[in-house]
């Protein structure tokens, strides 16, 4: 790292000291906590004597998939019951010092996305409250600059888990500093603006940090004005908003030197230069989204591209097992660029979904993905993807207002292009997954 990172990185950590250190100072003895009103879906609420809130919730979500492969012989279809996620949530607010926390555990121990395990941590971070107008954020939380969907609520999708695109490119947790301003242009129209600097090594980085840090910014604009109950950031439309809402978003990101397919981790690629010293890919992201609802009625867009640029004096790479090879052969041949970046997740995604709910809390959804890879990147491995089309359609019936319980159904179809089963099978025709999910906020 250079002297600026350095900087940076001891810079964050003394904001949140800082912060930590002037809530404390200012919560006297004579404080106490009052228990408010429990609202299902929403949590428990409390408040002090000297202007300090909290919230604490959570979200209880078992579920059942079944993956059929109509060309396999060895294993046509599996399935899995699990716990998709048990959550705990504290949201606290102390006024007069204009500081906000969120702390967010998983105890079921399965992460946002894949199938490895999770860290649990999921949110832990500060927030000071400049005005009204302005944040600046410090911890770990989910980054601004992924897509549209990573950004909403676990218990409010639309369809059973979230889109293939949202899988192949989102890092999801990320730890640095955020900032989130908001700008009103005239009576309805607003833009936020939202700037991160991470670690760019997805969540908290528990062993050595790997290359430079993470620089992305969103700028969303609503030209009709802020959603009803933060509908920005949820899927459906309970709300039923009265007059049409719309958000435009453009994103961008730009990470430093790479140890992993997309950012979400650190150390899992490692390339060196001649003196053995970590030298790494640039990684970059580019997208552009849009959510719409009125009466019921939800619309979501979103596109990505992501590239990376390879430096010419990689020598060696860093085996799974720790040993060091200076082969890069890919299709027969020695060549660096084309064997990095098909470890890496490149290429571009669509993802469109549509749904509408009913008075009487039933929701039809539908859903369309289509993830483009160039020759050489990872979105082509034929096990877990080269699967560049995604249909979805999908059933829901919410029995209670703002989410608190509800259950979910939803059938998918792959399309196949060089892939294989689990076992190792080609595959040429479609693939198909059956989920089930319950939802419970509490």
């Amino acid at each position: 790292m250079n002297n600026m990172e350095v900087l940076l990185k001891t810079f964050l950590v003394w904001m949140a000291v800082l912060f930590s250190s002037g809530l404390k100072a200012q919560i006297t003895e004579d404080d106490y906590l009052v228990a408010n009103d429990y609202s299902f879906g929403e949590g428990w609420t409390f408040s002090g004597s000297s202007g300090y809130k909290m919230k604490i919730s959570g979200l209880i979500q078992p579920s059942m998939d079944i993956k059929y492969f109509q060309d396999s012989i060895l294993e046509p279809a599996t399935s899995r019951q699990r716990l998709r996620r048990l959550r705990l949530r504290i949201n606290g607010e102390y006024e007069p010092a204009k500081i906000q926390y969120r702390i967010q555990v998983d105890l079921g121990g399965v992460p946002e996305i894949d199938n490895s395990q999770s860290t649990r941590l999921l949110h832990a971070y500060l927030t000071y409250k400049i005005n009204r107008r302005h944040k600046l954020i410090i911890g770990q939380k989910v980054n601004p600059v992924n897509s549209r969907e990573m950004t909403m609520n676990s218990g409010t999708l639309q369809l059973v888990d979230r889109s293939r695109l949202t899988s192949a490119f989102n890092t999801i947790f990320e730890y640095g500093l955020f900032s989130e301003s908001t700008f009103r242009l005239s009576s309805r129209n607003y833009i936020r603006a939202l700037t991160s600097v991470t670690s760019g090594d997805g969540d908290v980085p528990m062993q050595n940090d790997f290359g430079g840090l993470k620089y992305g910014f969103r700028i969303d604009y609503l030209p009709n004005g802020l959603f009803t109950r933060y509908g920005q950031f949820r899927q459906s439309d309970l709300v039923r908003e009265r007059i049409p809402k719309l958000v435009f978003g453009i994103r961008g990101s730009f990470n430093q030197g790479i140890s992993s397919r997309r950012g979400r981790t650190q150390g899992d690629i490692l390339y060196l230069d001649k003196d053995f010293l970590p030298l790494l890919p640039n990684y970059w992201q580019m997208g552009a989204d849009f959510l719409f609802k009125f009466q019921g009625l939800s619309v979501l867009g979103e596109f990505v591209s992501s590239d990376a640029s390879v430096p010419e004096n990689i020598d060696y790479r860093v085996r799974n097992d720790g040993s060091i090879s200076s082969s890069f052969l890919i299709d027969g041949n020695q060549n660096i660029e084309s064997y990095v970046k098909n470890r890496m997740m490149i290429g571009n995604g669509y993802n469109l979904q549509a749904g509408y709910v009913l008075k009487n809390g039933i929701s039809l959804d539908l859903r369309y993905c289509y993830l483009q890879a160039p020759e050489y990147s990872f979105l082509n491995n034929p096990t877990f993807y080269s699967r560049p089309e995604a249909i979805s359609i999908g059933l829901s019936k919410y029995f209670s207002r703002w989410y608190g319980f509800k259950m979910q159904s939803s059938v998918t179809r792959f399309s196949v292009d060089g892939a294989n089963s689990m076992n190792g099978e080609p595959l040429t025709k479609p693939e198909w997954l059956v989920q089930f999910i319950t939802s419970v906020l509490i």
